[in-house]
């Protein structure tokens, strides 16, 4: 995968947050979800630099940005760093690209906090409840004994638990690459933190007002999403009128490496019906 690295950082409320800003032309943000980070899309951004000036960050608690155990990374903190992040850049209305979490966090960002966007895309997003798995809930039960396991066992869990959002398969570059900022004692305990702080409250506290959002809107979604499953899909589109639905074929909740191809096309698609 292309690699821009986050060279760049800022601080807010005691975190750190790795950045990176590089192509030309309207401002595009892309928000990752969890276990994820920036690398899933790196490659994307790449293509996107062409017409667009992007903004790639690592959300704290994840990737290359702060994980200090006494700092909140819930949804609802996450949101209102989104926010402030965009008048930090001096961004007014930039086009927002978000996967898994990260569509919780433009969601609340445009509700809650002031946000507003050029256009949103929104591909597999946490919006609607039920979410969350029977994982979730072990781990909320038994987050400080699960910090303590063996490290060999903690990376056979993590690795067990990303392969389950691939449909097709995540090849050992890739998956090396997103298990490894869960690794060694600061990453492992983050890793059980930001589980054990997801609460479908950050989404019921929005989920009546999806209708209220007027900016141009696409939702996409892998059509085999084992994790929210397709049928979330629908249900979004039903709470926003005013969206439109792509569904991408044999791909699951990672379209970005089960679909590639189809993904970018959907995003070039979709970016240049809003330029």
């Amino acid at each position: 995968m292309p690699t821009h690295d986050l060279s760049r950082t800022l601080t807010w409320q005691g975190r750190t947050i790795a950045w990176e800003r590089f192509g030309s032309g309207p401002a595009l943000t892309l928000l990752h979800g969890t276990p994820w980070s920036s690398y899933l899309w790196r490659p994307f951004a790449d293509a996107l630099a062409d017409r667009f000036t992007v903004h790639l960050w690592d959300m704290p608690g994840y990737g290359r940005s702060s994980k200090d155990p006494s700092h909140a990374v819930d949804l609802g903190f996450q949101s209102e760093l989104f926010a402030h992040l965009l008048q930090e850049w001096g961004l007014e209305r930039p086009h927002v690209i978000a996967h898994d979490y990260g569509g919780t966090v433009a969601l609340r960002a445009r509700l809650l906090h002031g946000a507003r966007y050029a256009s949103l895309c929104l591909i597999d997003v946490v919006a609607l409840r039920p979410w969350g798995s029977p994982f979730y809930r072990l781990v909320r039960e038994h987050a400080d004994v699960l910090t303590q396991l063996p490290p060999p066992v903690h990376r056979g869990a993590v690795e067990a638990y990303i392969r389950g959002a691939s449909h097709r398969g995540v090849g050992d570059a890739d998956l090396e690459a997103l298990v490894e900022p869960w690794t060694g004692e600061t990453g492992q305990g983050a890793f059980y933190r930001q589980i054990a702080q997801a609460d479908e409250r950050f989404t019921d506290e929005v989920e009546d007002r999806y209708g209220d959002i007027d900016e141009p809107t696409r939702i996409v979604w892998g059509a085999d999403d084992a994790w929210i499953p397709v049928d979330h899909a629908h249900r979004l589109q039903e709470a926003m009128p005013r969206a439109s639905l792509a569904i991408i074929e044999d791909a699951g909740h990672l379209v970005h490496l089960d679909a590639p191809v189809r993904l970018a096309a959907a995003l070039t698609r979709w970016t240049e019906s809003v330029r």
